[in-house]
């Protein structure tokens, strides 16, 4: 007897406005991997067109922000909306895999994440940038990011960068191998029945 087919018009819209920023949002897990991402942070929006290309999702953000100041609040809150709208979309998590894991090499750097979309927020984060920079984009936002995507996700993620010496590429190959364990850890198991836990409940 065949699983009866699921919902896979999973989606999350979220609005976030600040005094500092305004951020708009939509996330559609079961996409193709299409972005239209318009942020004034130029490598965020790089970034952000591997992870919706490489994961198969439909990303979608418009965001502006006080880069006056300087990227950070821009570069978080995008990632707060990020992590909302995936944890948004997935909802109770029926049938997902849940887990994901994902080591993409980027020529000489290589990138090596695991995830659980566990409910329990945590980010280990073992990256080391040669630099402070990639053109005028911190190095250090990158963790910024992910540890506001990690926090409103709910998810458990790590991240390593054995090695690697180019820091785009370094951060290239962490957004790539996101994606791919996102891509795996989303999937529907038509096997699973209700959340995947003993508990009952993620």
């Amino acid at each position: 007897m065949s699983a009866e087919p699921r919902n896979l018009s999973r989606r999350g819209d979220i609005r976030r406005k600040t005094h500092e920023t305004d951020v708009e949002l939509s996330l559609l897990v079961d996409g193709q991997g299409a972005a239209d991402i318009q942020s004034p942070v130029g490598f965020l929006n790089h970034m952000l067109t591997l992870l919706a290309r490489h994961s198969l999702m439909d990303l979608r953000v418009k965001a502006s922000g006080d880069t006056g100041v300087d990227l950070h609040h821009t570069v978080e809150d995008v990632g707060i909306c990020l992590g909302q709208a995936l944890d948004k979309a997935l909802g109770a998590k029926e049938g997902i895999t849940r887990f994901g894991s994902a080591a993409v090499p980027m020529d000489e750097a290589l990138a090596e994440v695991s995830l659980d979309l566990s409910g329990r927020p945590f980010l280990v984060y073992n990256v080391k940038f040669p630099g402070e920079r990639i053109g005028d984009f911190e190095t250090q936002l990158v963790n910024e990011f992910l540890q506001a995507v990690a926090t409103h996700a709910r998810m458990t993620l790590h991240i390593g960068v054995p090695y690697g010496s180019n820091d785009h590429h370094i951060a290239e190959a962490i957004f790539k191998a996101l994606a791919r364990a996102l891509k795996a850890a989303v999937a529907i198991d038509p096997r699973v029945s209700g959340a995947p836990s003993t508990k009952g409940i993620l």
